[in-house]
């Protein structure tokens, strides 16, 4: 499944524009590495997705066949690490936290 569907139909983010946009910002990862929208996502692959006011690692742990609809997410992941930041705080720490993102 493609990093950006995979995005939005987990519901870590609201429209597939928005997931491209912060890929073509440089704010995703997979597996360390940055990532373009049209990356492949597969289980077990961990993403991390640099927000405005958080940070959110997660672990893919299925990806089913189908778009997921209203009543359930299509696909499942783990959250690996969570953080959220005050106001001024994510400007200050977004280079220092880059560094944990990286596997």
């Amino acid at each position: 499944m493609r990093l950006d569907l995979f995005l939005k139909t987990s519901r870590l983010v609201k429209r597939r524009g928005q997931a491209k946009a912060l890929c073509d910002a440089g704010r995703v990862r997979v597996d360390g590495l940055p990532a373009k929208a049209a990356r492949q996502v597969r289980a077990g692959s961990r993403i991390a997705l640099n927000l405005s006011r958080r940070q959110v690692v997660i672990e893919v742990q299925e990806i089913e066949g189908a778009v997921g609809g209203r009543g359930r997410p299509a696909a499942r992941y783990t959250v690996v690490v969570e953080r959220r930041f005050t106001q001024g705080m994510a400007r200050e720490g977004e280079e220092e936290s880059d560094a944990g993102f990286h596997g």
